[in-house]
């Protein structure tokens, strides 16, 4: 795996951040297996840069699979990145840091924290983490970033028009933008790409369809933002059904159903999606699986006839 500083610009690319699957027992345990399947799949299709977080549920997780999970990852190819994620509260990452000292990995992501909290918070999930003074959290946030503490921001503050977004213009005005990248999938990506200039973005249902995630990104960097806004457009009704039903466990089923991987349960405190759910997802997944391996059998000479 990458073990290298993280630069700025290396985060111009595509993040996925998978599930974790888990065996479909009464145990639950990580099945390693499974996991390797998925992380192929990504590497095949172009994305081998995983980032384990929310779609993972490690706020679910035990100090024992945490470290069995940072064991698996260390042992990624040379050509990946690995990213775990720490947190959410502040006694849970001290409890993680020995953990994580044992390996080299570039960066670590802050899981995003729903109690009690201010601008030493540092979240930047939803727009009212810091309570009334927003400024005062963005200015920790730069101040993170200037000091190389921060190597990174994915910024996930959900908007009904992305193009609106006074809290990401403002922390734009704050740190540069080689910093921060989008972090809510297809859906908002092209308009950030465009429109802020973001160096990447991170995806869930890139998983299910890497190669096309990939054409996304490149069709951005080309500015051919026709191209990229019909690359986006196949992954609109996954994206519907996770933000109806939930987006990690949406997407820890979508990838079983299409059959990319057995991803098992899911831990105890979130529930899986119904078997009626299950009946609506599976179209929807196999189908966009569908348009990646149609993608991945055009040669690459012709792809940009064909975004």
């Amino acid at each position: 795996m990458k073990t290298t500083p993280l630069r700025p610009e290396e985060l111009r690319g595509v993040f996925a951040v998978p599930p974790l699957a888990r065996r479909a027992d009464r145990g639950r345990a990580i099945d390693l297996e499974q996991n390797g399947k998925v992380l192929r799949h990504m590497a095949a299709g172009g994305l081998r840069r995983p980032l384990y977080g929310g779609n993972a549920f490690l706020y679910h997780l035990t100090l024992a699979e945490y470290e069995e999970m940072l064991g698996w990852m260390a042992g990624f190819p040379d050509d990946h990145w690995a990213i775990p994620s720490v947190g959410p509260s502040f006694g849970r990452a001290l409890d993680q840091a020995p953990l994580l000292r044992r390996h080299r990995f570039p960066c670590a992501m802050a899981l995003p924290c729903s109690d009690p909290r201010d601008a030493a918070g540092l979240d930047l999930k939803e727009e009212g983490s810091f309570g009334n003074d927003k400024t005062a959290g963005l200015d920790a946030v730069a101040r993170l970033v200037a000091s190389g503490v921060c190597v990174g921001i994915k910024y996930a503050v959900v908007r009904p028009d992305p193009l609106e977004d006074p809290y990401l213009k403002a922390l734009l005005e704050r740190v540069d933008r080689r910093f921060v990248i989008s972090g809510m999938g297809e859906r908002p990506a092209v308009a950030h790409l465009k429109a802020f200039d973001l160096p990447g973005f991170t995806t869930g249902s890139g998983c299910l369809a890497p190669a096309l995630s990939q054409a996304l990104f490149e069709a951005c960097v080309a500015k051919d933002w026709t191209a990229a806004e019909e690359l986006r457009r196949p992954f609109l009704p996954l994206e519907d059904q996770r933000d109806a039903w939930g987006p990690a466990r949406v997407l820890h089923a979508a990838l079983e159903l299409a059959g990319v991987a057995t991803t098992g349960g899911i831990p105890p405190f979130v529930t899986a999606i119904s078997d009626r759910q299950r009946a609506e997802l599976e179209p929807t997944a196999r189908t966009l699986l569908a348009r990646e391996r149609e993608r991945a059998a055009v040669p690459a000479s012709a792809q940009g006839a064909r975004r």
